[in-house]
């Protein structure tokens, strides 16, 4: 089904399974809008889960889902190449507002943004169901969507105090660097405060220190690498710059008490029985 198209949108009432259990779902990107739901998620911030608006935007090669059985929204599937023409800054942007937070990023829609962003979906909507014919105007609108999206998110980011700034940039920096840089004064540097003050705010804000944030990001890198990939353990390892592949392997048990090789297995179960690759 996904293979024939670069885009695909429904209401997520009538989403088919065909659709969930599609391997070429894990190569589009996921835009899932929530309307008068609870968030999916336990925020991180201090706001309480009350019903409203909710953008998730989800990169491709995720590793867990989001349950949105039964919930009111609409989905955005789409893929890389529907953007390839655009601008190196456009494209940076989107990957960023999707990577952000690793396995998704998610943003509270207020009513007034409610409006704007309905609006260029329900011309994005019609252009769709009008069919492929339509494409230079859909990848159109969804540029405008997808501007829309920055836009709510730098908004989001400006208003945030100085610490939460910090952490924005910090999460930045690590989706850039972790894969040379894995100690916390590298990013207590860019950020120009002291490994300690880093820590601290990262403790106070999430539950964890910088070393352990960047560890669960080469956790999370691990898993994409071995769910949707056809390299090797060892060549994952030497990827992930692990010297020594024991070393990766008893790095990863340590996060996850399961070894690399064990979560392969179980990966290796899961396609067998769902018949798709999708794992969580």
């Amino acid at each position: 089904m996904l293979s024939d198209t670069p885009i695909f949108m429904r209401d997520l009432a009538n989403c088919p399974p065909a659709y969930l259990e599609d391997p070429a779902r894990k190569e589009f990107f996921e835009i899932v809008w929530l309307r008068n739901e609870e968030a999916l998620h336990t925020p991180k911030h201090d706001f309480q889960r009350l019903r409203g608006d909710w953008i998730y935007l989800i990169p491709p090669y995720r590793v867990h889902q989001l349950n949105k059985a039964g919930k009111n929204g609409v989905l955005i599937s789409f893929k890389q190449e529907l953007l390839e023409d655009d601008l190196k800054e456009f494209l940076l942007d989107v990957f960023r507002i999707f990577n952000i937070q690793g396995e998704f990023s998610c943003l509270q829609i207020t009513p007034e943004s409610q409006k704007g962003l309905n609006a260029v979906y329900e011309l994005m909507h019609e252009a769709y169901k009008e069919g492929d014919g339509n494409l230079i105007m859909i990848k159109a609108l969804l540029k405008v969507f997808l501007l829309k999206l920055i836009q709510l998110k730098e908004q989001h980011f400006t208003m945030q105090d100085l610490n939460e700034k910090r952490i924005y940039e910090f999460m930045m920096l690590i989706e850039v660097n972790f894969y040379e840089q894995r100690k916390a004064a590298f990013y207590a540097q860019k950020l120009d405060i002291s490994s300690k003050r880093l820590n601290q705010i990262l403790k106070e804000k999430l539950g964890k220190t910088a070393v352990q944030l960047i560890h669960d990001r080469i956790i999370l890198e691990a898993k994409r690498m071995i769910i949707h990939s056809e390299t090797t353990l060892k060549e994952i390892a030497y990827q992930l710059q692990f010297k020594d592949p024991s070393y990766f392997s008893r790095f990863f048990k340590s996060h996850e008490e399961q070894t690399p090789l064990e979560f392969q297995e179980k990966v290796k179960k899961h396609v067998r029985i769902n018949h798709n690759t999708l794992y969580s």
